[in-house]
């Protein structure tokens, strides 16, 4: 998808299960106000007042001790452990049924297996490195998934975060990565409505499972539109790090998302420049954007981003990577019209210019890429705008977007 799209997608919040706000706790929130109470109560005027006591007798007081933010809520990923691990078989694929839209790739499929493990624990934050292979273990040779992607998650809790499942539930026994679970199935049927059938199948208690809020097993099949096929994940193994373990958080020179922002201006106009941060906290990826902050923090809290759980954030990765088999893209099927140099902020980025004429219009659409996704020009660049155009321009009319610049804002992220 074009970021031009991508952007415009993200200006208007998506109605879904997966993106819906969430609020902070009101009932956590009251508990500590009714401590707060009670910690400061004094005796009334009927009440007997201690004896008083000089210095020398005076007791030593000892402070209660604050609740600290890195140990905030009872989540499992305040008790991660450095290797920690869950992998999953993935496929999907895609196949045209009719007339298909230009540049659209009429069939395509991609399999191996993806896995998650926490590489450094440093409450509040759990450094998350996710990968994907072939099932021989080599990387994968899709561009978009052939590199390991870093991703800090917050284990704190700051707000409510819930998976919503849909559809019709039950319950199940069944033997998967070594044990048992006791499981829930959520089938959701969109089909009669041209949508796709939903399964989902979490593990009750998810134990190791945590970092992917218990999964289990994932399907998403295609109808209508014209489109079939669909994508699965099913798990494969879940452990737990040795206890003591430790390691040092990566930088973020190849993050997933979370720890980054983004600045992106549609159009001309200086006032339309919006940046996208993206965060993770307790198996979510948060993503909000708004204009960049004229002073402070580079994003200054997440309060209203849209929330999606980690593992359908994977699953539809994997359907976007259908999109890209090669690189450079080639949007139009035409070869590079030049290479250059683009600067990008402080960042200089090797970087390949296509340009596809509208006669009928007279214009010509320019659009540039990074010359390789993974260039080290890009270090800190969030994942999905490494395959998306750096600029995209009609010309000489005037008009599209453009990347102005990019950074990592967590603590101990900085390449």
């Amino acid at each position: 998808m074009p970021l031009t799209a991508e952007v415009a997608r993200m200006r208007k919040p998506v109605a879904s299960s997966m993106s819906r706000p969430v609020v902070l706790c009101a009932s956590l929130a009251l508990g500590i106000a009714c401590k707060s109470v009670e910690s400061h109560t004094t005796p009334s005027d009927s009440a007997t007042a201690p004896p008083e006591v000089s210095a020398q007798e005076q007791p030593p007081v000892t402070a209660p001790e604050p609740e600290t933010p890195t140990r905030r809520g009872n989540s499992p990923w305040l008790k991660a452990r450095v290797g920690d691990r869950v992998a999953y078989s993935f496929s999907a694929n895609r196949k045209a049924m009719g007339r298909q839209q230009p540049g659209t790739i009429p069939e395509a499929a991609v399999a191996g297996v993806v896995t998650l493990e926490v590489s450094a624990v440093e409450l509040p934050w759990v450094w998350v490195t996710l990968y994907f292979t072939d099932d021989s273990g080599a990387p994968s040779r899709n561009p978009m998934l052939s590199r390991p992607l870093v991703l800090p998650v917050r284990a704190d809790e700051s707000r409510a975060l819930t998976v919503s499942h849909e559809g019709k539930q039950s319950t199940e026994q069944l033997s998967a990565a070594g044990r048992q679970w006791e499981a829930k199935r959520y089938l959701h049927d969109k089909r009669a409505f041209d949508g796709p059938l939903e399964n989902r199948l979490y593990a009750a208690t998810p134990g190791p499972l945590y970092l992917t809020n218990g999964l289990l097993d994932a399907s998403t099949t295609l109808a209508g539109f014209g489109m079939g096929g669909g994508s699965q994940l099913t798990v494969l193994e879940a452990r737990q790090g040795q206890e003591g373990a430790t390691a040092r958080p990566q930088p973020l020179t190849r993050p997933w998302g979370p720890g980054t922002w983004l600045d992106v201006q549609v159009g001309g106009d200086t006032e339309s420049v919006m940046r996208t941060c993206q965060g993770a906290e307790r198996g979510f990826l948060l993503r909000q954007q708004a204009p960049p902050p004229r002073t402070g923090a580079a994003c200054p809290d997440f309060a209203q981003a849209d929330a999606v759980p980690l593992e359908e954030a994977v699953l539809a990765r994997i359907w976007e990577s259908l999109d890209l088999r090669q690189w450079p893209p080639s949007p139009t099927g035409l070869a590079p019209a030049g290479k250059e140099t683009l600067t990008v902020g402080s960042h200089r980025v090797p970087a390949l210019r296509f340009e596809t004429p509208r006669p009928h219009v007279n214009n010509v659409v320019t659009q540039v890429y990074a010359a390789d996704p993974w260039d080290e020009a890009l270090s800190g660049m969030p994942h999905d705008a490494r395959f998306q155009p750096l600029s995209d321009q009609l010309m000489p009319s005037g008009g599209g977007m453009q990347v102005l610049d990019w950074g990592v804002w967590v603590p101990g992220g900085t390449p």
